[in-house]
């Protein structure tokens, strides 16, 4: 059985078979439309093994948008620096946000996540029963009316996207309930970043699948991932074709501390087995 990292390595060939053209950021070889399909079943957490994940990091991510947090002060202190270039006054500046301290995103994911279209004033308010729970909603539908074809989030906010430090990357997520009780999250992402933003992206939605599966008494079954434009930048490429002469290992499991609630999950609830991987590879985020 062909393992299932095989399907990023093959976008990376594919994309490096590609020309130069020039991007927001600098030079890239892009290809658009693409999709890759990863199993949940049996507690597989597909953390990509070509290279060692800090998945840590991306949890921690991904419970910060979950808490609707958008202060990347709250990531540094857990040395958390993903969000480090997005979240400087120089940045912020550029993208018109003058009235923003160092370190205040605007209504990013966790905002519109969870108080979808609340009017923004800064990271520090407290926006408890303002705009729309999507996430819990979405819970909501998955215990009373698991079949429903309306389960969306989107953190794609035409009224906001001004607002933010950086207009969403992943902006779509759709929960599906099989009649076997398993759960499938389908996200479309407009644009990614494939040497670094992919791998994170792959880890956190399955993360995250698993996660609403354990509060909704389902089982984790397959995370779908649609891409728009997927792209590798000029300063990517030796080492992502380093990557791709290595050769996958299985893909480790996921076991969670039960809980009732997405607030209360931290990060010791984690527990990852089996996770066998090569180097790290370092690369530069591009900002």
């Amino acid at each position: 059985m062909l393992h299932q990292e095989k399907q990023y390595l093959e976008l990376i060939k594919r994309v490096i078979n590609n020309k130069i053209c020039t991007g927001r950021n600098g030079n890239v070889k892009s290809l658009f439309g693409v999709q890759m399909r990863y199993s949940l079943d049996n507690n597989i957490i597909p953390i990509l093994t070509t290279k060692k994940m800090p998945w840590k990091v991306c949890l921690k991510e991904l419970l910060w948008f979950i808490n609707g947090d958008t202060n990347n002060g709250n990531l540094q202190k857990q040395n958390v620096k993903i969000w480090n270039g997005n979240a400087t006054r120089d940045f912020l500046d550029s993208r018109g946000l003058y009235h923003l301290k160092e370190n205040d995103l605007g209504p990013i994911y966790g905002h519109q996540w969870r108080f979808y279209n609340a009017k923004y004033s800064n990271c520090n308010v407290d926006y408890t029963n303002m705009g729309i729970d999507q996430l819990q909603n979405s819970i909501e539908l998955l215990k009373n009316d698991p079949y429903s074809r309306r389960n969306i989030i989107t953190a794609w906010n035409p009224e906001q996207l001004d607002e933010m430090a950086l207009p969403p990357c992943h902006i779509l997520m759709q929960f599906h309930v099989s009649n076997e009780k398993k759960l499938s999250c389908s996200l479309y992402q407009r644009s990614a970043d494939i040497a670094l933003g992919v791998p994170f992206n792959i880890a956190s939605y399955a993360f995250l699948t698993h996660m609403l599966a354990d509060i909704c008494d389902l089982e984790a079954h397959e995370f779908i991932y649609n891409i728009g434009d997927a792209h590798i930048y000029e300063e990517h490429l030796g080492e992502l074709k380093h990557q791709v002469s290595r050769t996958p290992y299985p893909f480790p499991t996921l076991q969670l501390n039960k809980r009732t609630n997405i607030d209360d999950y931290i990060v010791s609830d984690f527990f990852i087995k089996d996770y066998k991987y090569h180097p790290s590879i370092k690369m530069e985020m591009i900002i």
